[in-house]
């Protein structure tokens, strides 16, 4: 059987692994982006009897309840999802845990487009969300687990602009199916739900000719495959990938002696971790991922035509733009491609939530001008541009950022169910928020943009003060930064150096209940 190992190597394996992982990624960003679309379909709003439309097409939502749950039960599927991928990304493998979620996806995408009634299309994308948080707990572990260090967050960077081209796929086919009887017709709407099967098919087909991460290898014990697949991602003319097998092998013996802290109760509150401090990172991944979408994201992907409507657009207008604002939004992540392994993970949040803080209320302020002075259509243009510079900050920061730290943060052992709780806190603070926007909106109106605002403010003190800097250091020194006691970024980053002073390498060292202990046993330096 033909496999891609076999016949690539070094930077050529690199990107074959990433291009499939961008496939998966794609059809994540296209999940997301279609709902937009879907929820202006006359025929899908009288199907699920939330709201009704003039004979222009023009949706009008009477019951944002409804309309909000059908959108959020996705994510609830995500969550369910995510665990599950979780438990079986650490027993089963990457890939073929990947191949469980293709299948699941599959399953609800062919129920979701055939859907008859409300509770069959709820049924339908809690099943995709299933296979969705699958696949998103396991793809980004399976890319970071294969890249080398210095280029870590740049690949993974460079996936999440095939997520956003799957958000400008998905829209821009509902826009040009709009004009298909008128915008009338099941088509628009069936059609495009169908349409994530074939990069899912394609996925399922291509996965199994790809290497098993390394790091799974040597901890399921086929250790001379893993240090096949390590010689053929770094090279045979230098001794990198014997140290980084080395590596592995070391700190997988190490963290065998904790495999009784690895259920997600125990790592959830932090029980028996000692000084791997596990329930501070489950802690940290959950809330980067609720706060990157409580900084306006989800409101803008879903509800863009109904922000641009807000500023005093017609309804063909604002679905035009809310297209092109997409386009803009995937050129953007480029620059997170170029900068993330430059100026590392925390500077990236940081301009990011001053940018885009200062664009929501920008925006907001806007279109309440425009409301207030319909005749200065001055107004609505700059808020809509202010919606534009949102959303491109948004992909040259936040948007790989809080995808990327779940991957790096977390023990081997546990580094699949680790990335599990990223999810999980993506799934809560979309499903949240993607309930409470058209509550939100038809309640406040541009005053949501503001709150949006306010939560990126919020962000840089917590950033600042507690999410530890994890550019250009290796996954195995992960240990190591967070072994202080306290949360403190100041104090983790000085315990790092004091461990690092005293020759804690990662190598040969573990930590552990209190102390850095060495392996062969050594003399025990007190932390």
């Amino acid at each position: 059987m033909f496999k891609v190992a076999d016949h690539y190597e070094k930077t050529s394996l690199l990107w074959a692994i990433n291009a499939v992982a961008a496939l998966a990624i794609f059809m994540f960003g296209f999940d997301q982006g279609m709902m937009a679309g879907v929820n202006n379909s006359p025929d899908y709003v009288r199907l699920m009897e939330f709201g009704d439309y003039n004979d222009e097409g023009t949706v009008t939502v009477s019951d944002s309840t409804r309309q909000g749950g059908i959108v959020a039960i996705y994510y609830f599927g995500t969550l369910i999802g995510c665990l599950f991928g979780g438990y079986i990304g650490d027993k089963l493998g990457r890939i073929k845990s990947v191949g469980v979620g293709c299948v699941w996806a599959i399953i609800g995408a062919a129920l979701q487009c055939s859907a008859q009634n409300i509770a069959w299309m709820c049924c339908a994308r809690l099943i995709n969300g299933v296979g969705t948080g699958v696949l998103n707990c396991l793809v980004p572990v399976y890319a970071a687990e294969t890249a080398e260090y210095k280029s870590r967050g740049q690949f993974i960077a460079l996936e999440f602009t095939l997520n956003i081209f799957g958000v400008v796929v998905a829209y821009w086919l509902e826009y040009g199916l709009s004009y298909i009887d008128g915008g009338f017709s099941a088509l628009r709407w069936r059609f495009v739900i169908a349409f994530q099967i074939i990069p899912l098919i394609a996925l399922l087909a291509v996965i199994w000719i790809f290497p098993e991460s390394p790091r799974w290898l040597v901890k399921n014990d086929q250790k001379e495959e893993a240090l096949y697949i390590l010689r053929r991602l770094r090279g045979t003319e230098t001794s990198e990938a014997q140290d980084e097998f080395e590596d592995i092998v070391n700190i997988i013996e190490l963290e065998k002696e904790t495999s009784r802290r690895n259920s997600y109760v125990r790592m959830f509150f932090g029980i028996g971790s000692g000084k791997l401090h596990l329930g501070r990172r489950v802690q940290l991944v959950v809330w980067l991922q609720i706060l990157q979408e409580w900084i306006g994201i989800a409101g803008v992907t879903v509800y863009a035509p109904t922000i641009f409507a807000q500023a005093g657009f017609s309804t063909n207008k604002s679905g035009w733009l809310s297209g092109l604002n997409n386009i803009f939004y995937m050129f953007s992540t480029l620059i997170n491609v170029f900068t993330i392994d430059r100026i590392g993970r925390r500077w990236t949040l940081y301009w990011g939530s001053v940018g885009q803080g200062a664009a929501m209320f920008l925006a907001g302020g806007f279109s309440r001008l425009q409301a207030e002075n319909p005749e200065n259509t001055a107004y609505g243009a700059a808020a809509a541009s202010f919606v534009f510079i949102y959303t491109s900050i948004f992909g040259a920061t936040w948007l790989a950022v809080p995808w990327l730290y779940p991957t790096e943060v977390f023990p081997l052992e546990v580094r699949a169910r680790g990335n599990a709780f990223g999810v999980f806190g993506w799934s809560v603070g979309n499903g949240w928020l993607t309930l409470l926007c058209p509550v939100m909106f038809n309640s406040i109106g541009e005053k949501t943009l503001y709150i949006f605002g306010a939560c990126n403010a919020l962000t840089i003190p917590i950033v600042w003060a507690l999410y530890p800097e994890t550019n250009q250091r290796t996954l195995e020194e992960m240990d190591l930064l967070f072994a202080a006691d306290k949360p403190w970024v100041w104090e983790a980053e000085k315990e790092f150096a004091k461990l690092k002073a005293e020759g804690a390498d990662t190598g040969r060292t573990k930590v552990n209940e209190g102390s850095v202990v060495e392996d062969p046993p050594g003399e025990k330096v007190d932390a």
